[in-house]
């Protein structure tokens, strides 16, 4: 299947006007004040992507209270977002609509395009293919009228300290529970990143209703983790883009031996290099989201690439950030240590870079190193 990488004017014109948006509502001061906040997130600027813009549910379709989009244009907010590190639980989101729409569940579809925050009760760091179906801490009764029953912990779920409904693979089945649910808690843990927080669930007995069973749901859980390995990468490709235009804006006005720092050779070096890898990010990422939003063969393949490339070079587009602000770039009021964050703890999220090399290996016939 030929796939058109190339962003349509539908696409530029969305990206305009969520960049500008951000720059008005998430400006990086912002950012850093709610990561330093009690809260989870920034209610107002989910509540502008969700319920006013309808950018959460870009994917959901129009019948459903959404705007009847596909992946691809979901992955162009996401870029966005992860040039701000915008403190907005989209990706989990984002995910979780995408395995709603594989089981068809149009209740909580149109609940995800109102505004609600609908998070995957996952370890963040499960990546496709790995057995997310059963997890070895949670286990299904059933209660005395015959409905389900959850009991045990789920840690490190991402984007689900604001929802308000939770999908938990349990017992070879996916099950919804209610975020107020008797006997369900929410602890806050701590995460590298302050702009995405993590916490554990525990579960004693806490009423559920069943999505999906079997291969029904295994498959749909699984299509919803290479979706969001393939979002993901277009978050570290909007990433690395603000790092590398950051560094080069500001080398270009810092002056020492009486020159701008950028003329100095071995950082041009650097710079190119960095570039190169960053363009090649943006042919995977986008390939990923072109590839799973229209159902490719190889999507699978295609998000597994994007993620094994992009993951590192958002690493190391943050850390050339750091680095070459000098020691600018090592201070708190200095955005590049938000950038820094995002990009470490998103080099672990829906399987690390080696996690995904050896599911190219294996999906190319090759021998894992």
């Amino acid at each position: 299947m030929t796939l058109d990488l190339r962003y349509t004017e539908e696409q530029e014109a969305l990206r305009d006007s969520v960049r500008a948006m951000l720059t008005d509502r998430a400006p990086w001061a912002r950012v850093l004040k709610v990561a330093e906040s009690p809260e989870p997130d920034d209610a107002d600027l989910w509540r502008l992507l969700s319920a006013e813009t309808g950018l959460a549910a870009l994917a959901v379709p129009e019948h459903l209270g959404g705007a009847g989009a596909t992946l691809a244009e979901t992955a162009v907010v996401l870029e966005e977002l992860g040039r701000a590190v915008a403190p907005v639980p989209y990706l989990g989101t984002a995910v979780a609509g995408q395995l709603l729409l594989h089981l068809g569940d149009g209740e909580l579809l149109r609940d995800l395009a109102g505004g609600e925050v609908v998070a995957l009760a996952l370890p963040f760091d499960v990546g496709p293919a790995a057995s997310g179906l059963r997890l070895p801490g949670v286990e299904v009764s059933t209660a005395a009228d015959g409905s389900p029953l959850l009991n045990g912990t789920v840690s490190s779920v991402a984007d689900a300290l604001r929802a308000r409904v939770l999908l938990v693979p349990a017992g070879g089945a996916l099950f919804a529970v209610e975020a107020d649910a008797a006997g369900l808690t929410r602890t806050p843990v701590a995460s590298l990143d302050e702009t995405r927080p993590l916490c554990d669930l525990s579960m004693w007995n806490a009423p559920a209703r069943l999505l999906a069973a079997g291969d029904r749901a295994a498959a749909g859980l699984d299509a919803a983790l290479v979706a969001g390995a393939a979002l993901l990468a277009s978050e570290q490709l909007g990433l690395a883009q603000w790092c590398l235009d950051t560094t080069v804006e500001y080398l270009k006005t810092r002056f020492q031996f009486g020159r701008p720092v950028g003329s100095f050779q071995a950082l041009k070096h650097r710079l190119a290099d960095l570039w190169v890898e960053l363009v090649q990010a943006r042919a995977v990422a986008r390939h990923a989201a072109a590839a799973v939003a229209v159902g490719d063969p190889d999507a699978r393949l295609a998000a597994a690439l994007a993620q094994a490339h992009c993951g590192p070079v958002a690493v190391r587009a943050a850390e050339e950030c750091v680095q070459m602000h000098g020691g600018i770039g090592f201070t708190w009021e200095h955005p590049a240590h938000l950038y820094l964050k995002r990009a470490k703890s998103a080099a672990v999220a829906y399987g690390t870079a080696a996690h995904h090399r050896a599911a190219l290996a294996t999906l190319a016939d090759l021998v894992p190193a």
